[in-house]
């Protein structure tokens, strides 16, 4: 390792996982990310088809820990999945030994490679069964340090639709009008996201890999296991996937935002889709609800309950004057100057809060109070963004006129 860190080298640099895994890497390097720290990189030695082959034995030399991404998904032919799984990492492999470097090496391979149930015979899962055998050989005789990671279906950013996922498929489809085919809605996927998969590889690059023993398809974490999984995973049905997307493409028409409890699926498969949205989609036009008072906007809905508003009130213009028996709303203004008051009903007590955009504060009203918003300034709009505890409902509005 170098004064100023690790040197890593990343094969298949310009494929899915390559690209997400060396962005992550270059914001470690440059002091972007210190979440996924602590950790010193020195260079990223990006290595792929279009990468002249001389380069690789000047990265095998320097390389203080190797990503072996590099791989062949859907080749013309079946045997070049020999030649692209296991051919390359022997190659790889060699180079490192010519160098003398022993420094740890990750390979990704594929559940596939269990050949077990549907996987029986997979072309593609012998050649990643070769290739995970080739690499125990060599960190047998060598004395490296190897990491073999079985990955089921991956998504994410910047993963290419149409090739071998089907989550991107379906986000990038569903994203532009377009169809998508499902034979068995119910069948079940097992997936991982490629933030966790990044996470997990930032991990092995501290020596603090997850490892595993497999059963079928399904690892069990040991610590002296032969190979390393990603802890963290979804399982998922095909219809379940289709029908979160169609809520998503409908957000413009529902103004319904998904459920982002951090770690779920739904918040990583709602960033998937959004990065295959068209230019024209990443913008939409909303309601505004407009009269000589001013206006009323909904910007967002959410799925547990509660919207958020924006509410323009002209100069001198009161608005609100009624009250809630359960709903609760908090004002913020963001421009302007205002008074909020609030009457108990039933009594004569007023409460007031004077409001301005050069201190925003967040005024809560309150069940059973009478209440209003007031614009003090004789010249200028006063701009309040309203939190709402419930989506409006004009069957039951849960609001009665009454001033303060």
């Amino acid at each position: 390792m170098s004064e100023k860190g690790l040197n890593i080298l990343v094969t298949g640099a310009g494929g899915f996982v390559g690209k997400n895994l060396c962005a992550a890497l270059e914001n470690i390097r440059d002091g972007k990310d210190r979440t996924r720290g602590p950790l010193e990189i020195a260079e990223i030695y990006r290595y792929d088809l279009d990468t002249g082959p001389a380069l690789l034995e000047d990265y095998c030399r320097k390389a203080d820990f190797v990503f072996n991404l590099a791989g062949v998904n859907r080749p013309k032919n079946p045997e070049e999945f020999m030649q692209g799984n296991f051919g390359f990492a022997s190659t790889l492999l060699d180079t490192l030994k010519k160098e003398g470097n022993r420094c740890p090496i990750m390979i990704s391979s594929s559940i596939q490679a269990t050949l077990e149930g549907r996987f029986e015979g997979s072309s593609y899962g012998i050649s990643k069964k070769a290739g995970e055998e080739l690499m125990f050989d060599y960190g047998k005789k060598s004395g490296a340090k190897v990491l073999v990671y079985r990955f089921s279906n991956l998504f994410g950013k910047w993963c290419r639709p149409n090739y071998n996922s089907v989550v991107a498929t379906f986000c990038n489809n569903i994203a532009n009008d377009l169809p998508i085919q499902i034979n068995d809605p119910e069948t079940i996927l097992d997936l991982i996201y490629i933030d966790d998969l990044v996470d997990e590889m930032t991990e092995a690059l501290k020596g603090r890999e997850h490892r595993c023993e497999f059963a079928g398809v399904n690892p069990i974490p040991t610590p002296e296991g032969r190979y390393c999984y990603v802890p963290v995973s979804h399982r998922v049905s095909l219809g379940e996937i289709a029908a979160l997307l169609r809520k998503f493409h409908d957000q413009s028409q529902t103004l319904e935002v998904p459920a982002t409890k951090p770690g779920s699926f739904e918040k990583k498969l709602y960033a998937t889709y959004l990065s295959y949205l068209p230019e024209a989609k990443a913008s939409y036009p909303l309601l505004s609800h407009t009269d000589q008072r001013g206006s009323f906007t909904e910007l967002f809905h959410f799925p547990e309950g509660g919207q958020i508003s924006v509410n323009i009130s002209k100069p001198g213009i009161t608005k609100g004057q009624h009250w809630h028996d359960t709903k609760v709303e908090a004002f913020v203004v963001i421009k302007g100057h205002g008074l909020i008051e609030q009457r108990k009903i039933g009594t004569e007590e007023i409460r007031r809060y004077e409001v301005s955009g050069d201190k925003p504060e967040a005024v809560l009203t309150l069940p059973g109070y009478a209440h209003n918003l007031i614009n003090l300034s004789d010249t200028e709009d006063m701009v309040t963004l309203i939190w709402c505890s419930e989506v409006f409902a004009p069957s039951k509005p849960d609001t009665f006129g009454e001033k303060v």
